[in-house]
């Protein structure tokens, strides 16, 4: 795992040659400051309410990369005054899906700083969110002795076709989208790196029930105190050093999460699912995912019987979907 990690961190630094500074703002970055740290494409609609959401939460700067947008992505970025801003033409998937840029960026500018790394579509809440910002839990976190916080990527779905729900840029996407899976998700330890394999929500039910162990991994680990050692593996669902990994207890207790609230299910998903097709991009073997772009492509409403409204942190804990963790 050592000499893993050390391959990463040089595939990190060798990569970097193909981001391009568009803004570097990162001297206003100050010692205790939280940071988020994305790779985005087309996300303009999406980046008003994610940028918003995240710094009420706490983060003072967001360094970001934009790969190859023509929406106008990059004008929006720019004109944030608490952005960093990369840019590169390169390819997605032969920079293990954006990981190698992430790491560069967490190596050179994330030490000794609380890291946040999202999607665009990705929205973080955790217990008290809406009573105490990032930095209250990551001072808990730190006295502790925890250097990471574990969360579950939640799909969240309308009610009807997901291409019939108008959405503008700037909304909460969550009144759109107001519907989850309680149940249905499996979930494994792998190893060696000892990380969660957690599957299961609307994806798994209405795109992959041939084939369940095809559909997306919903672990994830979004939230760590960086060292310049560290290295993602796999998009944000494991990490190096394999101590990173264990965001869960083993002697019956629970440990604190969050949730990340998946907007990807606006109706923009309808047309990005041909344009993604197209691309392949986004899976290591995008003919075998074919299907599933197609099966978006087609307006699917995803809501069910089983299907649950969302509603506050404290719903969720009690469905088992995040954890306080002794956080009182």
């Amino acid at each position: 795992m050592r000499w893993k990690r050390r391959r990463l961190l040089a595939r990190a630094i060798h990569k970097r040659h193909e981001l391009v500074g568009v803004l570097d703002r990162t001297n206003s970055i100050e010692a205790e400051d939280v940071l988020c740290f994305a790779v985005v494409r087309n996300e303009s609609v999406r980046l008003p309410w994610f940028l918003e959401h995240h710094r009420r939460l706490g983060v003072a700067h967001f360094l970001i990369v934009d790969n190859d947008s023509d929406d106008g992505t990059d004008a929006v970025l720019a004109a944030q005054p608490d952005v960093s801003l990369w840019r590169t033409g390169a390819g997605y998937k032969a920079s293990r899906f954006g990981v190698d840029w992430v790491n560069w960026l967490l190596a050179r500018y994330g030490h000794g700083h609380w890291c946040l790394t999202l999607d665009a579509d990705e929205t973080l809440v955790y217990p008290y969110w809406d009573t105490r910002d990032l930095r209250a839990l990551t001072a808990w976190l730190d006295g502790q002795g925890r250097a990471m916080l574990g969360a579950m990527m939640l799909d969240i779905y309308p009610k009807g076709p997901v291409g019939a729900q108008s959405y503008l840029a700037g909304d909460d996407p969550f009144t759109v989208l107001e519907w989850f899976d309680p149940g249905n998700y499996s979930v494994q330890v792998q190893q060696p790196m000892g990380n969660l394999w957690l599957q299961g929500g609307p994806r798994a039910r209405a795109f992959f029930s041939d084939d369940p162990r095809r559909a997306p991994t919903l672990n994830k680990v979004p939230l760590v105190r960086w060292n310049r050692r560290f290295a993602y593996v796999n998009s944000t669902h494991s990490l190096l050093p394999p101590r990173l990994n264990h965001i869960y207890e083993t002697d019956g207790g629970e440990a604190p999460s969050g949730l990340l609230l998946h907007s990807k299910f606006l109706n923009v998903a309808v047309a990005r699912a041909g344009e993604e097709k197209m691309r392949g991009e986004h899976f290591s073997n995008s003919a075998l995912y074919d299907s599933y772009y197609d099966a978006v492509a087609a307006d699917p409403d995803l809501w069910c019987a089983a299907s649950r409204r969302l509603t506050g942190w404290r719903g969720m804990e009690a469905l088992g979907l995040m954890s306080r963790g002794g956080w009182v």
